[in-house]
């Protein structure tokens, strides 16, 4: 119970401090096709090249603060248990945000049953970096 209202909670959260703001993500800065792709072919590796170097990460069991290595080690070993069903995966169904941040929300096909994902973007010297990342069985 308290593990469903902390999930609602934060991402309440995350709506809420990025639609407060009056100015849009810029219409330029689009979500990383690697982002895309890594989610959509399982290769945590290249998920990870967008990694912060601390990620908060809720993937099945494991919730928490993660250094960049061990959360792509946890990616690793999901994309490990549920690989992808095809090349194309992964879709978008929604994603907005403000000035310097963007979250998305998507849906991963994988073997063993479909899952959400949704993650945060910021940027950060010019590159967009994952702050959060969460897949949760449908």
């Amino acid at each position: 119970m308290m593990k469903n209202f902390k999930h609602i909670f934060s991402v309440i959260l995350i709506f809420c401090s990025l639609l407060a703001g009056a100015a849009h993500f810029p219409q330029d800065k689009k979500i990383p096709n690697e982002i895309n792709v890594g989610l959509a072919t399982g290769d945590a590796k290249v998920l990870s090249s967008y990694f912060n170097q601390n990620v908060e990460l809720v993937v099945l069991d494991n919730d928490n603060v993660y250094s960049k290595a061990q959360a792509q080690q946890i990616v690793t070993n999901f994309f490990n248990k549920f690989p992808p069903l095809e090349k194309n995966a992964f879709s978008i169904i929604h994603d907005s945000g403000k000035e310097n941040a963007q979250y998305v929300i998507g849906k991963l096909k994988t073997e063993k049953g479909d899952f959400r994902v949704y993650f945060l973007l910021k940027q950060n010297d010019g590159k967009q970096y994952i702050h959060q990342l969460r897949i949760e069985q449908q």
